[in-house]
């Protein structure tokens, strides 16, 4: 339902798709992340810091290094100290990275680097594990010695995840087919920590609901002593596999079972052990409650080899417990808790890559992040749970926290108060004296700023663009903000630029009948006539997971064909996206998923339809995942606005989904079905008077193909005609095969041309 997730924070689910000149193809293919053109006065190599994903700060201070790729596909790493007028040494060349015995370099995906111990981490071979390529090969190269091997030599191909350097540097650890290994680096003596991992009971890492909802992927944590491991077990003995239909990888039909908690029905139980790597033996922390009512999203050693800190949350997700366990002599100590009538956000968007929490002052104190005071914001607290002092006062949301500055006393993090669409930096006090934030984005550079701070919070790498300009890299020095060197820009010219903006898009806001404003933009013809009456697009999402409106640099090429055409493109963010607006705002969507955002987008259509160059005739409407499902809703419940609608892998009955997500804005089964029935789009198919296409691939295991075939019945039942097509096997992106995207966007555009026709009129 939350399709992309890697792009949600841009609001960009699935717009990166679309039909450039007359066939479909990705966006991003128009540039490679790695193809810049250096400058000669340039020195090299230069970092290549246009993509986040591929720059890593030290684990403390300010030294980061990089993985460069070739044309030829030659790669090397590369350590930069930005400090001393960014010197830089290569680490490691492919050359180094050929296996003994091989002709053939190891292509390396990602890596890690641990510098004290001169030991080089790669990750090669991949393979998916639902959404992210998670499992593959690892390999060490030490720095030193020039040695290379392989990790879990013997153990079946490709079946890695998370390997992990001790803190000592002399083992690794690894999840292979669910079980927890250690290795010796030395000698190369290879231990099995757990022994009773199957595809039910999983040690180190999570399962679909766990990865998919609460961002839970790596499931084991070194102690700083070396000599334990912390790690989850999920069991999902009593989950039913919810089994998808293979009807064409062979002869007969095959079933893929995926473990799938729907809503009502218990999740996985989840707890948290502590293996002694010597002895082997597991200690099982006592956490209070019920395992099969609650989840254990967040877990990290708490500054030392004794305690850890675990947070907890009920199975309505209102309530969070954060716990410090003693390992040594086996007491949970609850250390604070906070509720709230709708449920807890977990911040998972800008916690991914952190436990929840960031700890100062030698470990002593936390920082914590909750929307209780109606905002976002973030507060400092004692490790036994005491103080919270809030840092960040004022009526705004902190997005993300991106650096810390103990040595002068700074916390960094991104808001921005006026304009929910936008994003900048700012910074307060680490002890609480700020009374009001200090804005550090340039005042000239209306947008979107990100930021990757190195550990000591003294540089950073800062990316700026909007809606017009590309993406402009700059390395910063902190507390100055000075800037120390400008990077590559991305590698379009102004005359890719104009054609990929051509037709301009523009922000507005919108207020209802209800008086409730509303964030969009549009795109519009380049020559466009206010005389005339222009077809309108309206791009939806809807749902708590995403944002569609931001003001980034992230054209559509299918938008500006459609634009082109005649057609004028618009997205508008209702209440209950996550947008920094407060948490009124977002959780006004609380058991209102398929009425209050329908609502909403609906009433933003009204007023939209009073423009004098509206065709109100010729309305159509659009949307992927949740934004199916919104699409679907508001054909059926408004079909006086809506002409034509396109509908993919949306969720048409809200029971169908999985627990995590439903349960957390919709609430328990039975005590609330009220409102999972009044949210679903099969009790609303009477409406329909409009032309319909719903897409979905079979082999969706995000939401389930199950939905569309419900929907298929009740149109059916209420003798309504539509349209569909269903791509057999394709996942929630509906991307894997040769065509499928080029096909799925010409099906859209000449369903759209069809029965919405383009042009002015």
């Amino acid at each position: 339902m939350k399709y992309c997730k890697l792009w949600l924070m841009l609001g960009l689910c699935s717009l990166y798709f679309g039909i450039h000149a007359s066939f479909a193809q990705p966006l991003a293919h128009a540039w490679s992340p790695n193809s810049l053109v250096w400058n000669d006065d340039e020195p090299r190599p230069l970092p290549d810091i246009e993509n986040f994903e591929r720059i890593q700060w030290e684990k403390s201070g300010h030294l980061f290094t990089q993985l460069i790729t070739a044309d030829d596909g030659n790669q090397q790493i590369v350590e930069y100290d930005p400090g001393s007028g960014f010197s830089s040494q290569v680490l490691v060349n492919s050359s180094e990275l050929t296996p003994p015995g091989s002709q053939q370099a190891l292509h390396v995906e990602s890596y890690s680097y641990d510098r004290t111990h001169h030991l080089l981490l790669i990750f090669t071979h991949s393979k998916r594990v639902w959404r992210a390529h998670t499992r593959g090969d690892f390999w060490i190269y030490n720095l030193q010695t020039h040695r290379l091997h392989q990790l879990g030599k013997g153990l079946p191909p490709s079946s890695l995840q998370f390997a992990k350097i001790s803190p000592d540097g002399k083992m690794a650890a690894y999840v292979s087919e669910h079980n927890i290994y250690v290795e010796d680096l030395t000698t190369g003596k290879r231990k099995q920590l757990t022994h009773d991992g199957t595809e039910k009971i999983i040690n180190g890492t999570f399962d679909w609901a766990y990865e998919e909802e609460l961002f839970c992927r790596d499931g084991f944590r070194w102690s700083p002593d070396s000599k334990s491991i912390a790690y989850w077990q999920i069991n999902a003995s009593n989950v039913r596999d919810y089994l998808m239909l293979n009807t064409t990888d062979s002869i007969y039909s095959f079933t893929v079972p995926v473990q799938y908690p729907k809503v009502g029905y218990n999740p996985s139980s989840a707890r948290i052990g502590v293996v002694d790597i010597s002895s082997g033996v597991t200690s099982w922390i006592k956490i209070p409650g019920d395992p099969y009512q609650h989840y254990l999203p967040r877990m990290e050693w708490a500054g030392n080899a004794n305690e850890l800190m675990i947070q907890q949350l009920n199975r309505r997700q209102d309530s969070s417990v954060l716990y410090m366990a003693n390992v040594k002599n086996h007491t949970v100590k609850r250390i604070y808790a906070e509720g709230d009538t709708t449920w807890i956000d977990l911040n998972y968007f800008w916690q991914y890559d952190r436990p929840g929490w960031d700890w100062i002052a030698n470990d002593q104190d936390f920082l914590w992040t909750t929307e209780k005071d109606g905002w976002k914001h973030v507060y400092r607290m004692h490790r036994d749970g005491t103080g919270e002092p809030l840092l960040t006062r004022g009526n705004y949301d902190v997005i993300d926290i991106v650096g810390i500055d103990e040595q002068n006393g700074w916390l960094y993090f991104t808001a921005s108060p006026e304009n929910a669409t936008q994003q900048y930096l700012y910074r307060v006090r680490l002890d609480g004296s700020s009374t009001t934030p200090e804005k550090i984005s340039p005042a000239d550079e209306t947008g979107t700023h990100q930021y990757q701070f190195s550990p000591d919070g003294l540089f950073a790498l800062h990316i700026f663009s909007n809606h017009t300009t590309p993406p402009i890299a700059e390395m910063v020095a902190f507390p100055s903000g000075s800037v120390l060197k400008s990077l590559p820009q991305y590698p379009l010219s102004a005359e890719q630029v104009h054609f990929l903006t051509r037709n301009p898009q523009t922000f507005f806001r919108i207020t209802t009948d209800d008086g409730i404003t509303m964030d969009g933009w549009m795109i519009k013809p380049a020559n466009f006539d206010s005389t005339k009456k222009y077809p309108v697009l309206f791009y939806v999402y809807g749902e708590p997971a995403s944002t569609t409106v931001r003001d980034v640099f992230a054209p559509n090429a299918w938008y500006q064909q459609l634009a082109d055409a005649g057609y004028v493109i618009i997205s508008v963010d209702n209440r209950g996206t996550p947008a920094p607006k407060g948490a009124a705002w977002r959780h006004a969507i609380y058991r209102g998923i398929g009425v209050l955002n329908i609502h909403d987008q609906a009433m933003a259509a009204r007023k939209i339809l009073e423009w004098p160059w509206v065709d109100t005739s010729r309305i159509a409407v659009w949307g992927w995942s949740g934004g199916g499902s919104s699409t679907q809703n508001l054909m059926f419940q408004y079909p006086d606005i809506y002409k034509t609608g396109m509908a993919v892998a949306g969720i048409s009955y809200l029971p169908c989904y999985d627990n995590i997500y439903e349960e957390r804005y919709m609430g328990l089964m039975p005590e609330d079905s009220a409102y999972y029935e009044a949210g679903s789009s099969i009790n609303h198919v009477e409406g329909l008077r409009g032309h319909l296409l719903i897409v979905h691939g079979s082999g969706d295991d995000n939401v389930h193909y199950q939905n569309q075939e419900r929907l298929i019945n009740a149109l059916v039942a209420h003798g309504k005609q539509f349209a569909m097509m269903e791509y057999p096997n394709r996942t929630h992106g509906i991307s894997e095969g040769k065509g499928t995207t080029q096909h799925l966007y010409t099906l859209l555009t000449q369903f759209l041309e069809t029965n919405c026709p383009p042009g002015a009129r």
